[in-house]
């Protein structure tokens, strides 16, 4: 099973979007390159500091957000 480990939040980096292991890199930058056709290894020499897990880790995170519902809170 995938873990999302080295994915954080952080309110004082990239203003609390989720980020590589607590660098300047989002999530939604990883998977915007990937969604471009940039392949694992080219994202990781624009990155030279990321590692292929944390590819793998953004794109199961962002398929995760993208099958989540919100429900709207109804007073009880």
């Amino acid at each position: 099973m995938n873990t999302t480990d080295r994915i954080t939040f952080d309110p004082e980096v990239m203003g609390g979007k989720p980020c590589i292991r607590g660098m300047r890199v989002t999530v939604g930058t990883l998977v915007g390159l990937m969604a471009a056709g940039h392949t694992k290894t080219e994202i990781l020499k624009l990155y030279p500091y990321l590692e292929a897990e944390d590819i793998t880790q953004a794109l199961t995170y962002a398929a995760w957000r993208a099958e989540e519902i919100e429900l709207p809170l109804v007073p009880v």
